[in-house]
């Protein structure tokens, strides 16, 4: 049997026309999905109805969904062993196919899938297979080592899904997906997807499948070309950071950003809009009235922003979004066609920014592929682009106030009070303009104008060495030679040591030519306490770019670094102005405060924590114990008899203890 039908004139359908059950249409509508794919349409009912698929559509079109849905209604729940065994060709997919699973079977909480992917450790793989998960995932190479090891037992086996089996040819796997299709049992279901066709794969698919129902859809997923696309590898600054500064930065009237989580959309959100964008949340959660008002808030103009996750992917057409941030990668390429739709749209422009990690690039390339067009990689705006923007916008609500602003009937008022000032000689016009200026943007907590750094501060916090050839050369003038002095003459004179073939010099000297910086090992340092740790995947690269960038303050100037469970504690230089430390403690790391305070000065949690870091204690113990070195007399030790407990001879120990005072009179 073959089906072959381009997607334009499928027949209109819904998921509850394919006899999917309440709980997974549930699903569905929570994750915004409304009608079935072309694919999906036609697979879902073929294999609810047990028989064999062979699918070839392009990557993008919903073929995830079309087997992972039916596929959960056959589980037998009560068994609890591997039921669904799907190969992929990588493991970045395998990993999206898991996460597509767990993702459907959110109202089936005694379902459990696992990814079996190369670069992962046994001992995990064989404590998750241990749990019986019905549903198995992986590369043919992991898979087939666990079948050999014993570890993945397939005998309660039920479907077996091979995923872009093209792609698996051409990477050379097609001989292992034999040998695990002839281990697999002979009652089973099995459903070949792939987007071409060629030989090798259709005679596995005869070999293999029985009387297979043959779907073939042609679709044609582009993307407007009025969109601009472009994509940001998230490396170094976490994607809060970047988000925040592509806002500020990017000229738009309307923006939807889009995430995964429902969570996601919430703490996003709250980030925002403590950061002084207009901004609201909106997920499957959200009660419909709610999410519609939302819209019209959006529409109106009382809202810049939403935080979505793709229930507004679908259907969404609001004039004012001219902005598309993907702030997580979607798994379908489909899905990313459908929320850069949502701007660009009735020939107007638009812009899309994607983050993209380095485990993604797959995903991206898919992308690419399925919309046929190139997508631009950008860079995050720097400190000084940030500012400029922030000047630039300073001077736009300044030209735009100027009409309305001398037309006031108060304007009187302000310029005999001017005139005042400056003939009174407090200051002149200029310095006066200057300072309400700046009065304006003091109050701001984000977005405002902050002093010119010297430097340009690192994006991407990179790792400090401890190398001194890595600090920032030294400016030294040119020295003449010197002579040689005679031995009598430097006899007495205090020299440091040289190594090598290095000339001799005084300490006096060599601390003269040295530029007035202090070296961080030498400078009185204050143990801190921020609210990030290990729970918050906060690394120091992390934490020293946000000092460097939001307090100024030179990285060679940080000290010890150390990263806890809830909290983590770095070294400073004593004497930090109170000004810069309330501007650490409101900066954002991670999607998540700083909350930088001294340590031994906050209550609570703080209170029961060490006063100074194990690296200071360590420090000023060998200070200590340098210094008294000399000056203290040993004391002789306290021996105790090995027999018996130190409880039950209490004369024996004052004896000895007396012993040595007794000698020494």
């Amino acid at each position: 049997m073959s089906v072959s039908l381009p997607a334009e004139v499928m027949p209109t359908t819904s998921f509850r026309d394919l006899g999917l059950p309440d709980n997974l249409l549930k699903l569905l509508d929570e994750l915004g999905y409304q009608t079935p794919s072309p694919i999906q349409a036609q697979i879902i009912p073929e294999i609810l109805a047990g028989h064999d698929v062979m699918g070839q559509a392009q990557t993008g079109t919903g073929k995830t969904a079309a087997f992972a849905l039916p596929g959960l209604c056959l589980l037998k729940l009560d068994i609890r062993a591997p039921q669904i065994l799907v190969l992929a060709p990588t493991r970045e997919l395998a990993t999206q196919v898991a996460e597509a699973y767990e993702r459907y079977a959110q109202h089936l909480p005694q379902v459990r899938c696992v990814a079996l992917c190369g670069g992962q450790e046994y001992r995990q793989q064989i404590s998750q297979l241990r749990q019986g998960p019905q549903v198995v995932v992986g590369t043919p190479g992991r898979l087939m080592d666990h079948m050999r090891r014993g570890t993945l037992d397939l005998s309660n086996l039920q479907q077996v899904v091979l995923d872009e089996a093209d792609e698996m040819l051409r990477m050379g796997f097609i001989d292992d997906v034999e040998w695990i299709l002839q281990q697999a049992p002979k009652e089973r279901q099995t459903a070949l997807f792939s987007a071409t066709m060629p030989k090798p794969i259709f005679q596995i698919a005869q070999q293999y499948l029985k009387n297979p129902v043959d779907i073939r859809i042609k679709t044609k997923a582009m993307t407007a070309t009025t969109i601009t696309q472009k994509y940001w590898m998230v490396a170094g600054a976490s994607k809060m950071e970047a988000l925040t500064r592509l806002l500020e930065v990017t000229v738009y009237s309307a923006a939807i950003v889009f995430v995964r989580t429902k969570t996601a959309t919430v703490e996003i959100a709250e980030v925002l809009r403590s950061a002084g964008f207009r901004v609201l949340a909106l997920n499957g959660d959200i009660d419909q009235k709610l999410r519609q008002r939302s819209v019209d808030q959006l529409k109106s103009g009382e809202v810049d922003i939403l935080v979505a996750t793709d229930v507004a992917a679908r259907g969404l057409d609001v004039e004012r979004i001219s902005l598309v941030i993907n702030y997580d990668i979607p798994f379908d390429p489909e899905a990313y066609v459908h929320r850069i739709g949502r701007t660009g749209r009735a020939g107007r422009e638009g812009q899309a920014i994607l983050f993209v990690a380095q485990r993604e690039r797959r995903l991206l390339a898919s992308i690419e592929r399925v919309t046929r067009q190139h997508i631009e990689a950008i860079t995050l705006p720097s400190f000084m682009d940030v500012q400029k923007h922030r000047l630039q916008r300073l001077q736009q609500q300044i030209t735009e106030a100027l009409p309305q602003a001398t037309q006031s009937k108060t304007l009187k008022v302000y310029q005999d009070c001017l005139e005042d000032m400056v003939s009174a000689g407090i200051a002149t016009a200029e310095q006066i303009a200057l300072t309400l200026m700046w009065l304006s943007q003091k109050g701001q907590s984000t977005g405002a104008v902050t002093e010119e750094k010297t430097a340009e501060p690192r994006t991407y916090a990179r790792e400090r060495t401890r190398d001194r050839d890595s600090a920032p050369s030294r400016s030294r003038e040119p020295r003449e030679p010197r002579e040689p002095r005679e031995r009598s003459e430097r006899s007495g004179e205090k020299r440091e040591r040289s190594f090598g073939d290095k000339p001799v010099r005084e300490r006096a000297d060599r601390d003269q030519e040295r530029a007035p910086r202090p070296r961080r090992d030498s400078q009185p340092m204050e143990t801190y306490r921020v609210a990030l740790g290990k729970s918050d995947n906060v690394s120091p690269r992390n934490l020293v770019g946000a000092i460097a960038n939001e307090g100024g303050i030179d990285s060679a100037n940080i000290g010890r670094i150390e990263i806890f469970d809830t909290y983590s504690t770095v070294d400073l230089p004593v004497g930090i102005d109170k000004k810069i430390c309330q501007d650490l403690k409101a900066a954002w790391v991670c999607g998540k405060q700083l909350n930088l305070t001294l340590m031994g000065q906050s209550s609570g949690s703080e209170s029961a924590s060490p006063s100074k870091s194990s690296f200071a204690k360590k420090r000023d113990t060998q200070s200590r114990d340098t210094q008294s070195t000399v000056a203290k007399t040993p004391t002789p030790k306290k021996t105790y008899s090995a027999k018996g407990d130190r409880s039950e001879r209490p004369r024996l120990q004052l004896k000895r203890s007396a012993e040595p005072k007794a000698q020494k009179a």
